[in-house]
């Protein structure tokens, strides 16, 4: 009901320039399934016990917190309109590789609200503790609510290709849907062209999550350090992905980026790196 309710109130939400974060900080402590998180590596393309030690990809913490993310998304208090956000950005830390088998104590809260030229856009910082306390994943994404602003215009992207040879992924048009089966993000900007539509996409965009974990399935920043080293891991969601389509991945070092593969324009950029 409060998922519905936040739904129906959308359309009469209207972010205010001077509008404050919520105090509200949500926590709950969430359980791994194993099967679930077995169809969320094959979906993203991340191999089951990588390098023989069965830890989480680096990303799937924030799936185990998005129900808790979403109820506070989807409160009253929360001042922007849950229809047709967009996640802009995230940024990861793993101070330590979690495990299947460990209980975490996650803890979501909004850090700011802060004006975009589109519109404006939240930060929301998710925390996993194991059961001593210790912090080992936290997270801040940024979701941007799009309206009209003073400045009003919209920045054209350069649409320049890629001098790095890459690697070329088909994507489905119904894997915003698989994605969110897995994930529990049923945005309609991803699910179906009808349901897109009214948020000013063509066709149906898939998660810029989804977008993220496969490019660290393919990047694998641990590979050479071992599994259970300390990440940082940096993504900007450029331009969004339309379903279908036919994208490419490079990489040099530890910057890696996703390009339309067609006409070169960008949708993600980011690094991912061992911590000392």
């Amino acid at each position: 009901m409060p998922l519905l309710r936040a739904i129906l109130a959308s359309p009469f939400k209207h972010p205010h320039p001077d509008a404050k974060p919520p105090t509200t900080r949500l926590r709950e402590v969430a359980h791994v399934n194993a099967p679930h998180l077995a169809a969320y590596e094959r979906l993203c393309g991340f191999a089951t016990g990588r390098d023989g030690l069965d830890t989480l990809p680096p990303t799937y913490p924030h799936v185990l917190a998005f129900p808790l993310a979403m109820r506070l998304m989807s409160a009253r208090y929360f001042p922007l309109p849950l229809l047709g956000l967009v996640h802009t950005s995230i940024d990861i830390t793993q101070h330590h590789a979690l495990h299947p088998t460990e209980a975490l104590q996650v803890d979501v809260h909004v850090a700011q609200l802060a004006p975009h030229r589109r519109g404006t856009e939240a930060t929301l910082v998710t925390e996993a503790r194991v059961g001593d306390g210790a912090l080992r994943w936290e997270s801040r994404s940024t979701f941007l609510a799009r309206h009209k602003t003073p400045a009003g215009s919209e920045r054209p992207q350069p649409r320049t290709a890629s001098t790095e040879p890459g690697t070329e992924w088909r994507l489905a048009p119904d894997l915003g849907r698989r994605y969110a089966s897995v994930s529990g993000d049923r945005n309609p900007i991803h699910l179906h062209p009808l349901t897109a539509r009214p948020f000013g996409f063509p066709r149906a965009i898939a998660h810029g999550m989804w977008t993220a974990a496969r490019c660290l399935a393919e990047h694998e920043p641990t590979r050479s350090a071992g599994p259970e080293s300390p990440l940082h891991i940096h993504v900007d969601f450029k331009a969004p992905v339309l379903l279908p389509s036919t994208v490419t991945y490079t990489a040099r070092g530890p910057a890696f980026e996703l390009r339309a593969t067609a006409t070169g324009r960008t949708h993600l950029t980011g690094s991912s790196a061992v911590l000392p």
